[in-house]
């Protein structure tokens, strides 16, 4: 799920006062798959760019990142928290979390501003720093959902 309404309809569809693992399940996957087409966007430079699915991608990226963040802030850790209230690793782990988050969200800006450059035909955007901004990007966001679907979505919220 890359295109834009499809994410704007799994965002609108957010539960707002209960966590939902269906929901979050549907979150990162929509995640994975922009993961997907960003690694495609960087497979394909400097010759062969799809300048479409940059545009889908840029159009895409900061509304994703930022509303999975806000479930995550609002209702998922806050619920972790209250289970395990006295689990220091949980703690810590969630404040990385956090932590990445904001990094995430500055990154997304930024790679929002080259796609749009990359889908607009833009020849001065240096391909390689482009793909080296691509692939960091992406392989933090699947980095941290790996995380999450490891460490904290077991237990209490998988029961």
């Amino acid at each position: 799920m890359t295109d834009h309404t499809g994410i704007a309809r799994l965002l609108s569809d957010r539960p707002m006062d209960a966590v939902s693992l269906d929901w979050l399940k549907k979150a990162h996957d929509a995640q994975l798959a922009l993961c997907a087409a960003l690694e495609d966007i960087a497979d394909s430079l400097p010759a062969n760019i799809n300048r479409q699915k940059c545009m889908y991608a840029a159009k895409s990226l900061i509304p994703l990142v930022n509303g999975v963040h806000r479930y995550e802030e609002e209702t998922l850790f806050p619920l972790l928290e209250k289970l395990r209230a006295h689990d220091g690793e949980l703690t810590d782990a969630i404040a990385r979390l956090k932590f990445e988050h904001v990094e995430d969200e500055c990154f997304a800006e930024e790679l929002t501003d080259t796609l749009t450059r990359l889908g607009s035909g833009d020849a001065g955007v240096n391909a390689e720093a482009a793909g080296y901004m691509l692939r960091g990007f992406f392989e933090s966001i699947r980095r941290h959902i790996a995380f999450e679907q490891q460490f904290m979505l077991r237990g209490p919220l998988a029961s």
